[in-house]
């Protein structure tokens, strides 16, 4: 497949698992893929060195950081922002200063990294952001503030959609449910809980998330904009 050749595509967190999945495909596909990490040194070494995408390190959290890293990448036709934190956990209980961060990368990054990619974004240009089920339902007690921060993604998206559109750019939230990574493994010991709650009782895998960013990133979906698409295996359905 070439559908992305000599595509400028940046991956926001593309390291290790969806991320790199992303990565993975993108340079399959034939793109010019740059991607940015930032503690996990060997494992984004690793996929450059796999894929011939070039590796970056950025912190998503800091504003500054993140704004030049993406302007640096010129006119980009493909941005994905894949970065995440995780924090669960009684909020009586959760440290504000760790909250505060997982809303920093969660939230203010992929705003910011977004209108700076439509800076220089050609008309036509795809924007993803990888969100979470956990934005539309929360099953578990401990997930208030990580729920928050992916049900802010959708606003988010519906609103650039808006600003967006008449340059034809589209933006849009992918949803993954549990999926097979180091963070929510298969064998994980969530992992029959989850289940149980899923139509299809198994995790998701990493490609099977990146085959749907190609998807709306790819030249089909130029007018799919502004929407969730759940990956879930109808969790909660």
């Amino acid at each position: 497949m070439t559908q992305f050749t000599d595509k400028n595509v940046l991956v926001i967190g593309g390291s290790r698992g969806i991320g790199a999945a992303i990565v993975e495909r993108f340079t399959a596909d034939g793109g010019k893929v740059a991607f940015t990490y930032a503690g996990s040194q060997d494992a984004a070494e690793a996929l450059a060195a796999k894929t011939g995408a070039e590796a970056v390190r950025s912190d998503a959290a800091d504003r500054a950081d993140l704004v030049e890293t993406v302007r640096s990448r010129g006119p980009l036709d493909v941005l994905v922002f894949n970065a995440g934190q995780l924090v669960l956990g009684d909020p009586l209980e959760l440290d504000p200063d760790a909250v505060d961060r997982m809303i920093d990368v969660n939230v203010r990054a992929p705003y910011h990294a977004l209108v700076e990619a439509a800076r220089q974004m050609p008309d036509g240009g795809r924007l993803v952001v990888i969100g979470s089920v956990n934005g539309d339902r929360m099953p578990f007690a401990g997930g208030a503030a990580y729920a928050l921060t992916k049900s802010a993604l959708q606003g988010m998206a519906r609103g650039l959609a808006r600003d967006f559109g008449p340059r034809g750019i589209t933006v849009n939230v992918v949803q993954p449910g549990p999926t097979d990574t180091d963070m929510n493994p298969a064998d994980g010991p969530m992992a029959q809980d989850m289940h149980s709650f899923m139509a299809i009782k198994r995790h998701g895998t990493a490609a099977e998330v990146a085959g749907l960013v190609a998807y709306l990133a790819g030249p089909e979906a130029g007018i799919v904009t502004g929407a969730l698409h759940t990956i879930d295996g109808g969790f909660g359905a």
